[in-house]
């Protein structure tokens, strides 16, 4: 990589980590202040990122198209700005039916603005340097959640739920500056003749006949289902295990870093860790995290031991998913695919809070502990049959 391309990857890094720590986790980091502020239930409120997440979903094999076609860049600079004004409009309504059509704006702008975008871009643009790149990226961003949590608990206190989202739409507004600088300089690659060629026609329809193609999606949607409610609910089933609301703050910020701290391990370890151990050992790892979780409600201190399983595990999965595409279905159309790929966990994603609201009706926490280890579970053993079989469901 050259010095530009580095420093244009560590700018993309940043951007994505100001997008997510302002939009994804300000949800989680607020939902005690914004029950407070606004007086719905937990349930109405995760209508919100919900819809947000469908709108998504629907969106993201589009974007990864237009990512194909060469304007990826066009979205990275763009649609923060749109995603800063619906988190910044959150905090400014009284109405619910406002605030779903707020979370309905920011998930078109999520659609082409998060990992999905950013990682097909490098892809098409720095060809056998993506990897590391995209190794980069998720290093830096994995402190999304480090910084939105502390901020959110001490933003909370000062200025109420609603206050705070609009200092956190501060944050990802300043990624609109930092992706622009970094997709100009990686442009400059393209020029130089850098980039992946085009894709030819109906690779994405060929993938789609793979049954390894759904082997993923189904796979990493039950994980995603699994990390996407107990992400949202941290704080409140961190409580139910007695923690104070400073150490649950804590416990949960410690996410973050455990997400780094497994890809540095991975990025360390290289190519003497094949993607099937990989795999393995992240989606181990999440069913590790569960258990522990359970645990916690006799020796309270493990909610630590589960941040750091949890965060871990699903921080080598952002590496491994788009990785697992390339290597099993190929980088041809690697946009779409991804993008394709990409609509089970987001639904799972968009599923999750109103799924956790259920449970936590229906049965309280010990039924979030039970159904997140079960999903968990799932996705261990459907990513154990493909790797295990990958020549069988790849062809």
């Amino acid at each position: 990589m050259t010095e530009k391309g580095g420093a244009a990857v560590w700018l993309l890094a940043l951007g994505q980590t100001l997008i997510y720590a302002g939009c994804y986790y300000s949800f989680p980091a607020l939902l005690p202040d914004l029950v407070a502020a606004t007086g719905w239930t937990k349930g109405e409120l995760a209508l919100g990122p919900t819809l947000a997440f469908l709108v998504m979903a629907a969106l993201t094999p589009f974007t990864g198209r237009l990512v194909d076609r060469g304007l990826g860049g066009e979205m990275l600079v763009w649609l923060p700005v749109l995603c800063a004004l619906g988190v910044a409009g959150l905090g400014l309504i009284g109405s619910l039916t406002a605030w779903l059509a707020l979370w309905a704006l920011i998930g078109v702008a999520q659609a082409g603005s998060l990992y999905e975008t950013c990682f097909a871009f490098l892809t098409r643009r720095m060809g056998d340097g993506a990897r590391a790149a995209i190794t980069r990226v998720t290093l830096v961003a994995g402190f999304a959640g480090t910084l939105a949590f502390p901020l959110g608990h001490w933003l909370g206190s000062a200025l109420g739920g609603q206050g705070a989202l609009v200092a956190f739409a501060g944050l990802v507004l300043l990624a609109a500056p930092l992706n622009a600088v970094a997709v100009r300089q990686l442009r400059r690659r393209e020029r130089a003749g850098q980039a992946v060629p085009p894709s030819p026609p109906g690779v994405l329809q060929a993938a789609l006949r793979k049954p390894a193609f759904w082997f993923i999606a189904v796979g990493f949607l039950a994980v995603y289902l699994n990390h996407g409610i107990l992400i949202t609910y941290a704080l409140i089933l961190f409580a139910d295990r007695g923690a104070a609301p400073g150490l649950a703050a804590l416990a949960a910020a410690c996410i973050g870093p455990a997400q780094v701290a497994g890809r540095l391990v991975l990025l360390t370890a290289g190519a003497r860790v094949s993607t099937l151990q990989a795999t393995m050992a992240s989606l181990g790892g999440i069913v590790l995290a569960g258990a522990l979780l359970w645990l916690a409600g006799v020796a309270p201190w493990l909610i630590f031991a589960f941040a750091l399983a949890q965060g871990a595990g699903i921080g080598l999965t952002s590496i491994l998913r788009p990785v697992l595409i390339a290597e099993i279905l190929g980088r041809q159309g690697f946009g779409a695919i991804s993008g394709a790929a990409a609509v089970a966990p987001i639904l799972a994603s968009a599923a999750a809070p109103s799924v956790g609201a259920g449970l936590l009706a229906l049965g309280g926490p010990g039924l979030v502990y039970g159904v997140c280890l079960v999903l968990a579970a799932i996705g261990f053993l459907l990513m154990a049959i493909l790797l295990l079989r990958r020549d069988q469901f790849s062809g």
